[in-house]
């Protein structure tokens, strides 16, 4: 095993990790009709992982008929087929929305789903205002439904492991924490939805990161935030494919590097360092992460992970959900909690622009 960054003369201990269940929750016998608003690219995702869950997908809606058809077919035949999300909505059999549209094109339906009584898992990034996001939360909390954001990252089974770790006390107090993703975005090229946004990096994107931080730093808030954008001559696509991302804590800092042009050797990498430890996670994409490895005084420890980013996060995501649900609590990725990591994002957009750090 790599002993990279660790002094020789603390290079000889090996032990082995305490467990931790970092893979994704699923409720014991809660087992609802969910409707599915929007049937575009990632809706894919969620509709291949909940099919392995065994979920019951009653209905599928998009604008776009055969979309929504080819969806059913594909992986719930069962489901019925709509191109109105109010036949959902005013369906009393169905107790789950998930609302996979835009931000632009979300956010009326998500109201319209709170009011009709409806529990939402809603797509990242949740809101395109925080004003507007702190409303539809207090919505929910008056209609007693619970209200999620599909911050599927948070059960990637690295990043999973990684806050689990650190709220355990595995490596004491956060001091501070780098991600590097390089990886290729180009995919985007052509595609208006995408290339229309402008910070598609920061904000369309490392909306994950923004969230993961804040699990890693939970209980602090971020004091002041600082990000760059680049663009180079002859990139695939109009918006900057490179950021990075100083963000200040109290007794902390954190760093981010994004390069979404990276055509060959992509790789994807989280280093957190905290009083009694260190806790790194590397691996060749986001989705690709089979490792957690842990130095500490005790010496060094891996912990070898299964699964992927796209199969445990989201399957957890929903899991979540469906679990809070049945024992009426709160998710863990509520609306409520998510507001942190977009005042993070949207304070990196505004540094971004304006050149300066933005003071929270």
């Amino acid at each position: 095993m790599s002993t990279y960054g660790l002094s020789p003369e603390k290079q000889e201990g090996h032990f082995a990790p305490s467990p931790i269940n970092y893979r994704p929750p699923f409720p014991k016998s809660y087992r609802p009709k969910i409707g599915v608003i929007g049937a575009g690219g990632i809706a894919g995702s969620h509709l291949a992982n909940y099919r392995t869950l065994g979920l019951d997908i009653a209905a599928i809606c998009d604008i776009n008929p055969a979309a929504a058809t080819a969806r059913r077919d594909e992986f719930f035949p069962q489901a019925r087929v709509t191109v109105n999300y109010r036949d959902i909505l005013d369906d009393p059999t169905i107790a789950v929305v998930d609302i996979t549209l835009h931000p632009k094109d979300r956010v009326l339906i998500v109201r319209e789903a709170i009011e009709a009584g409806k529990h939402v898992l809603s797509q990242k990034p949740f809101v395109l205002d925080l004003a507007e996001g702190r409303e539809l939360v207090k919505l929910a909390e008056r209609a007693n439904v619970r209200l999620a954001v599909n911050q599927n990252g948070r059960w990637a089974p690295h990043f999973s492991y990684l806050r689990q770790a650190v709220a355990g006390g595995v490596i004491g107090d956060v001091i501070s924490v780098d991600f590097a993703a390089c990886w290729d975005h180009t995919w985007i090229k052509g595609k208006p939805a995408f290339e229309n946004i402008h910070h598609v990096v920061l904000y369309d994107f490392a909306i994950h990161w923004f969230d993961i931080l804040t699990c890693f730093l939970a209980g602090r808030r971020a004091e002041s935030v600082f990000a760059q954008v680049a663009a180079f001559p002859g990139q695939a696509y109009t918006p900057p494919s490179q950021a990075s991302v100083c963000v200040s804590y109290p007794g902390a800092l954190a760093r981010m590097g994004f390069n979404a042009h990276t055509l060959f050797g992509e790789e994807d990498s989280t280093t957190i360092i905290g009083s009694k430890g260190l806790l790194r996670a590397r691996g060749p994409s986001l989705n690709e992460q089979s490792r957690v490895d842990i130095f500490t005084a005790e010496g060094v420890a891996s912990a070898e992970l299964e699964g992927d980013w796209f199969t445990n996060g989201f399957q957890g995501s929903m899991g979540e959900l469906l679990c809070a649900i049945e024992e009426n609590r709160e998710p863990y990725h509520s609306a409520a909690n998510n507001l942190a990591s977009l005042e993070l994002c949207f304070a990196a957009l505004a540094s971004a622009d304006s050149g300066q750090p933005v003071i929270l």
